[in-house]
């Protein structure tokens, strides 16, 4: 059996009919029984952005054990999760089957941006609620054009933002040079950042892109020191991360270096870069981090810990990633136990644009959830993080990017 067969078959539940109770109050969509709601969803269990499945795996376990507890309103959640190999060609044939073959009520958490990107029209059009997806992606959480998607965390523009207003009241009077993907990730992050600078936007002196395909940034990060600049706005993925922060430490250009939070991983970008390059570098956080020992004796990072202990016992309960799924299932479960016996599709998105200051233990404090009917995208505060040469700390309160 392939591996990704066994994940989805280890927590497939016995479905039920309908029957007689389905009569007067209780509506159901497809996917919904007495006992079962059933939802879906893709993830890169293997391919090149593989580390990242441990986000499904964090999601199929905190499922069995809201199961284990009694499920939902007396129905248990079956997640069916299937590789797509971070392809979205095989995105769409996956998500083809989850709706047209399993009948699945809901998409859920899905992850990465191309792979999102390849489903959302066919989603859409068949009105199936894609919830909580797992990509900053701007275009996820549109509800003039895809009323039936949204996002979970900080939006790309939000980030630019937030790393903007940080600097407005830090820094007014710098000189800020920019380096970024140039794609729909590096675009959104700038377009949000300059949007938050607003007519201060011309602090900005140079501007830069890269494509993945390059081998490297080095020339980009020599020709952005030239220009004087005394930050280093750098809205990359982990590998250019790392090879922008080790070249900026060779080249002794002494700048305020900010990083996209996709890059704020010890293991993957700042060790790889060298630990005396990296300290002083900045990124925004919203949750807390399981790596910092001032939330050993948090309730919220207990709570996570003795589930990590007993329901993934083989992932390392450090792994962020982990983090990240295990707080966007507990944020399905809050809008589903909303819905309570109205399991429809429509309500579902109701519910789910509907949050109001929701707050998850894992969550750093003051961050709250809220969505609304022009407003999908549940996560819009983060605060600023700096690396002291071991760990993230915070130098900032909660920014809010729409307020």
């Amino acid at each position: 059996m392939k591996p990704t067969a066994l994940i989805a078959s280890t927590f497939l539940l016995g479905t039920a009919t309908l029957g007689d109770a389905s009569a007067g109050s209780i509506n159901y969509g497809p996917g919904v029984t007495n006992t079962e709601v059933k939802i879906g969803q893709t993830m890169p269990y293997s391919g090149p952005a593989s580390a990242f499945s441990v986000i499904g795996k964090a999601m199929l376990a905190y499922f069995q054990k809201v199961n284990a507890d009694g499920g939902i309103h007396g129905r248990k959640i079956n997640l069916i999760s299937l590789d797509d190999a971070f392809s979205p060609p095989k995105a769409v044939e996956q998500t083809r089957r989850l709706v047209e073959s399993d009948e699945v009520f809901a998409i859920v958490g899905t992850f990465g941006s191309p792979t999102n990107f390849s489903v959302q029209k066919y989603l859409n059009s068949k009105k199936i609620p894609s919830l909580f997806l797992g990509t900053g992606a701007n275009r996820v959480s549109e509800p003039e054009t895809y009323p039936w998607s949204m996002g979970w965390q900080p939006n790309n523009h939000a980030k630019g933002v937030i790393y903007a207003k940080y600097i407005l009241k830090e820094r007014p009077n710098s000189k800020i040079a920019v380096l970024y993907q140039n794609d729909d990730f590096g675009k959104d992050y700038v377009k949000g950042f300059r949007d938050g600078l607003g007519d201060k936007a011309s602090m900005i002196v140079k501007e830069l892109s890269y494509e993945t395909s390059e081998p490297t940034i080095d020339s980009q990060v020599q020709i952005l020191k030239s220009t004087g600049a005394d930050i280093f706005v750098d809205i990359s993925t982990p590998k250019f991360a790392a090879q922008a922060i080790k070249r900026a430490g060779e080249m002794q250009w002494k700048v305020l270096h900010l990083l996209s939070d996709a890059s704020g991983s010890l293991a993957s970008v700042l060790i790889p870069a060298g630990l005396e390059h990296s300290k002083g570098v900045i990124t925004v956080a919203f949750r807390k981090d399981p790596n910092d020992p001032v939330w050993n004796d948090d309730e919220g990072m207990k709570e996570y810990r003795a589930f990590m202990k007993q329901y993934m016992p083989e992932t390392n309960p450090a792994e962020t990633f982990a983090i990240f799924g295990y707080a966007t299932a507990q944020t399905f479960v809050h809008v589903l136990e909303k819905c309570g016996d109205d399991l429809t599709r429509e309500n579902l998105m109701k519910q789910a644009t509907s949050i109001k200051d929701l707050k998850l233990p894992i969550m750093l404090p003051g961050i709250v959830l809220n969505t609304s009917s022009t407003s999908y995208t549940p996560l819009s505060q983060e605060q600023i993080m700096q690396f002291d040469g071991t760990k993230w700390v915070p130098i900032s309160g909660i920014i809010d990017a729409e307020k």
